[in-house]
């Protein structure tokens, strides 16, 4: 049985290793190290150093032995300090003693024991199976000397960017306002927000558009102001009769082509505490309500609250 392989098993797993009559091995942990001179990267590690006054028997390294030989304390702690004893013999002979991927140790001209651990040894487990690497430095590639070395060495060159970029100024603004202005338009004429978070609902929007559009309500800001002057203009078509003064004010949540996705949709409503009605509009659409009002104010107020989780809706009058 070789003891220093049992101390180097040891390491692995334990900060401090000692050798009783001989001393400790202490494990220093030491981060990933970038040198940016020579280009070299080196992954964590644990350094070993050693500790020479760290001499008494804590039963670490003689009870791995006990194990490993499978015999009993007093025994093993024999057989250590048999290996301490034989460390220190061949120091005091001058000779020096290497531990396999540890160290070496040897004595100086005063007597001490000096140690010198080994490089290329990691007990850091974290580190299993990494090395250190080199890698060369990019070379460095400067883009404006590149541009005023060659580009820009000829004068009708540099006199042309001069033109290209006037007229990137002029033009560049000119066609962000003709932009603003067509989304703009697009933005006043369309009287419907069309989103594709619901499926159930964008399934049948683009082919009921134009009935939404006949049942559109336009509220001035003085209504949700609390302005007691609220002005109302409903689109309607030619032949209808004038809305009468007690009309009822609707939240519309979807309008549908099949049946059964507006009562599945009403059932929804229904989970979120409303009553909802499935009814058969004049186009040939199911309209899903989900409540009555009986003022455009209060109608517009639950259609913002009701737009979190259905954000097609609508108000309409009934």
């Amino acid at each position: 049985m070789v003891i220093s392989a049992l101390i180097r098993e040891l390491l692995f797993s334990h900060d401090c290793v000692i050798v009783p009559g001989f001393g400790g091995f202490i494990g220093n942990y030491s981060p990933a190290i970038a040198d940016k001179g020579t280009g070299t990267f080196s992954p964590p590690l644990k350094k070993i150093s050693f500790n020479r006054n760290l001499n008494h028997n804590d039963g670490l390294l003689v009870g791995r032995i006990s194990e490993a030989a499978g015999i009993n304390y007093g025994d093993a702690r024999s057989l250590a300090d048999e290996y301490a004893s034989g460390l220190l013999k061949k120091l005091n002979s001058g000779e020096k003693v290497m531990i396999d991927h540890i160290g070496v140790f040897s004595r100086n001209h005063e007597g001490s024991i000096q140690f010198e651990p080994d490089q290329g040894a990691n007990y850091f487990l974290g580190s299993f199976g990494l090395e250190s690497f080199r890698m060369e430095s990019l070379e460095v590639y400067d883009v404006r000397r590149k541009i005023s070395g060659e580009g820009m060495r000829d004068p009708l060159k540099r006199a042309a960017l001069r033109r290209n970029l006037w007229r990137a100024a002029v033009v560049v603004p000119l066609v962000s306002i003709l932009v603003a202005v067509s989304l703009k338009n697009d933005l006043f004429r369309s009287k419907a927000e069309v989103s594709s978070m619901n499926p159930l609902l964008t399934e049948e929007f683009e082919n009921n558009k134009k009935a939404l559009e006949e049942n559109t309500i336009i509220v001035p800001s003085s209504a949700l102001n609390n302005n007691p002057v609220i002005e109302e203009k409903a689109v309607v078509k030619p032949e209808a009769a004038v809305v009468e003064e007690t009309a009822i004010y609707g939240v519309i949540t979807g309008s549908f082509r099949s049946e059964q996705n507006a009562e599945a949709q009403a059932a929804l409503l229904r989970n979120e505490g409303f009553s909802p009605e499935v009814t058969l509009a004049p186009n040939g659409f199911y309209r899903v309500s989900a409540i009555k009002c009986s003022d455009i104010v209060t109608a517009r107020i639950k259609k913002d609250s009701i737009r979190a989780k259905f954000p097609e809706s609508w108000v309409t009058k009934n």
